[in-house]
């Protein structure tokens, strides 16, 4: 795990080496969409280490001890339409407990400017933890928008996650939301002409959904 502030790279082995298949142009969209899954459980992994655990009393097959468990209303995962939903399943086959909400945003491709679409969280999001995924930040342009939104929903504690990242968009979403906690499995060089992140892996809706 690399980490400076308020970015956190997640290295592992198993996450790098999932990677390497994702970028891959061979990769075909079954694959793809198992990965970003994969993937995207790895990343949450890191991103859940600051948890609250409170202590519980249960009793082995031997004895009665203290344990841990995660303490109150805790995590609410908010996928960005679409390409987010393909973290979800990941994510909740590790915090099966989590609520979900989602918001809806795409990129107008002459302004590269996210617009919304769609908004709905759960009631008790403000009590919550929130985590916004998206496989790809690259402009910033939409994670600001999506944590302008759950903060205006009440939201004190947001990380975002996302699979790769460009240095500039790391930057907008540093300037825009300094206390907002970055996750990501790798930051790539750059943008190009585009908009687009390189290297990169190409445009991870059209790939996990088959679009393209």
């Amino acid at each position: 795990m690399n980490e400076v502030k308020n970015l956190t790279i997640c290295d592992h082995p198993l996450i790098q080496h999932k990677l390497s298949i994702l970028r891959s142009v061979d990769t075909g969209c079954k694959e793809f969409r198992e990965l970003v899954s994969e993937i995207a459980m790895l990343v949450a992994y890191e991103a859940t280490r600051d948890l609250p655990l409170r202590d519980v009393e249960i009793e082995t097959p031997l004895e009665k001890m203290t344990a841990k468990e995660i303490a109150g209303r805790n995590l609410a995962i908010i996928p960005i339409l679409r390409a987010g939903l393909g973290m979800e399943p990941g994510i909740l086959s590790l915090l099966p407990a989590s609520k979900v909400g989602h918001i809806g945003l795409y990129r107008d491709h002459d302004t590269a400017k996210p617009v919304t679409y769609y908004c709905k969280f759960p009631v008790d999001i403000s009590e919550r933890i929130a985590i916004i995924l998206d496989p790809m930040l690259a402009t910033g342009g939409s994670a600001i928008a999506a944590i302008d939104m759950v903060k205006e929903a009440g939201v004190k504690n947001i990380k975002m996650m996302n699979i790769v990242a460009a240095p500039e968009g790391v930057a907008a979403v540093h300037a825009a939301h300094p206390d907002v906690q970055i996750y990501c499995a790798a930051l790539d060089r750059e943008l190009n002409e585009h908009s687009y992140i390189l290297p990169g892996l190409g445009d991870a809706g059209d790939r996990i959904f088959g679009t393209k």
